[in-house]
């Protein structure tokens, strides 16, 4: 039923949109699981389907995915909730009004029959929109990510005109903040059952191993230039052009917008901590207002006296 996609379309996925929709699913499942089920022993029920829209820009032929949101599913008639679509959309388009629905989503092994009755629904909000489809298995041994990407294309079968399902690539596209979210989440738990603090050293202590492995290939690589450049070895122009095509390969960080940018990150970081000091000095003091606040209220019921805090 799916082929591979030739619109040329190039699509860039954010972390968010798979964490929504993996949360979707993690909360139908448990609120549709029965503890009978579980102590009986006996097969569990299929899992259950989720539904929802995804949202972002298109700018031409790029197309990136930033958000989503869940949708109402009769599973009956095959039909989503236009009602509740249209209020959603409304809502998301105050906060985001850069963003349009792009798409939609569901999680499932494949691609059904039934899902281009939803797909065909949704074109008259977007003409040609894009289909996530999720596998929720666990499947330790696979190393891409169990999401997949389809496109609607009228292909002729049989000698009728037909929209099928095509698969087409993505990369995943991350901003800042995605970046340090996904991190904390993904250390959020130690693995061997240690502290959040012995889980960062350990984090941190790998960064430095590898920031100082790749000092050291550098030290090696200049001494290897320097020593060509005196002549005390042969230069070979393979290996030169070799260190020139790495080169080229570095991010221009001399220029005056990369200044711009660091320099507001480097804001925006210090704002951040600034706030963080500024909670955690409002909560020692609230905690410290409510120890004088009991200690007076005690000492006012022994002696007759009332808390002035």
């Amino acid at each position: 039923m799916a082929a591979s996609s030739s619109s040329g379309l190039t699509f860039k996925l954010h972390p968010l949109v798979i964490l929504n929709i993996s949360d979707h699913f993690t909360r139908v499942k448990s609120q549709l699981q029965h503890p009978s089920s579980l102590s009986n022993g006996g097969e569990s029920s299929p899992p259950p389907r989720v539904y929802g829209c995804v949202i972002g820009v298109q700018r031409g032929r790029t197309v990136e995915i930033f958000n989503s949101f869940e949708l109402l599913y009769d599973p009956i008639s095959n039909s989503l909730d236009r009602g509740f679509l249209e209020k959603k959309q409304e809502l998301y388009k105050k906060v985001f009004p850069n963003f349009y629905v792009l798409g939609w989503y569901s999680t499932g092994t494949d691609a059904q029959e039934s899902d281009m009755l939803i797909h065909k629904a949704l074109m008259d909000i977007n003409e040609s929109p894009v289909y996530l489809l999720l596998h929720p298995s666990i499947n330790h041994a696979q190393k891409d990510l169990p999401l997949s990407i389809y496109e609607s294309e009228l292909h002729v079968i049989d000698g009728l005109p037909q929209l099928i399902f095509v698969r087409s690539s993505y990369t995943i596209e991350t901003v800042e903040a995605e970046r340090i979210s996904v991190d904390h989440v993904a250390h959020l738990k130690p693995a061997d059952g240690g502290s959040a603090a012995t889980q960062l050293a350990a984090h941190l202590t790998g960064i430095h191993s590898a920031i100082k492995m790749l000092n050291s290939r550098v030290k090696v690589l200049l001494q290897y230039l320097l020593a060509m450049q005196k002549g005390e070895i042969p230069c070979e122009y393979s290996l030169l052009r070799q260190v020139s095509s790495l080169l080229r390969r570095l991010p221009a960080i001399e220029s005056l917008k990369f200044q711009d940018d660091f320099l507001m990150e480097y804001n925006d970081t210090l704002l951040v901590t600034y706030l963080a000091m500024l909670t955690n000095c409002s909560s020692a003091m609230n905690e410290l207002v409510d120890k004088i606040n009991i200690a007076y209220d005690r000492h006012s019921r022994r002696g007759g006296r009332t808390a002035f805090i």
